[in-house]
């Protein structure tokens, strides 16, 4: 397991792909699935840096994880901002044009689509939201 503690800023978002990449280059991970984590990754990590604690900035934590057991790998990111669980938020309607549908949404369904489990829970005045992709 390996952990980055970062000030929630957007311009700190290459600083935590490079770390989650350089965890997953440890991996058997396909260059897909890496994009696919990357993809993930970035929209969580921009959506913590712009909304967590805005209009402050707080700390951002992101644990990796990798399950050999499951050929797969857990990403762990938490916050001590504003209590925010983004599966709540109903999907966007993907069959209405860009211009018919409400603005916002579309990342988080995104990740929830392109990733195996993802997982929210908030703990000890901490968002913990947890990512899940197999490698394989």
């Amino acid at each position: 397991m390996a952990d980055l503690t970062v000030d929630a800023l957007v311009s700190n978002l290459d600083q935590v792909l490079a770390f989650v990449d350089s965890q997953l280059e440890t991996m058997d991970c396909s260059m897909k699935t890496q994009m696919q984590i990357d993809v993930a990754v970035e929209e969580i990590y921009v959506n913590i840096a712009n909304y967590a604690y805005a209009p402050a900035t707080g700390k951002a934590w992101i644990s990796v994880r990798p399950d050999p057991d499951t050929a797969s790998v857990t990403i762990e990111f938490r916050d001590s901002g504003t209590p925010f669980n983004p599966l709540d938020k109903a999907d966007p309607d993907v069959t209405l044009s860009a211009e018919e549908r409400k603005i916002g949404g579309l990342g988080i369904y995104m990740v929830k689509k392109s990733m195996d489990h993802m997982d929210y829970c908030r703990r000890d005045g901490q968002n913990i939201l947890t990512i899940t992709k197999k490698l394989c």
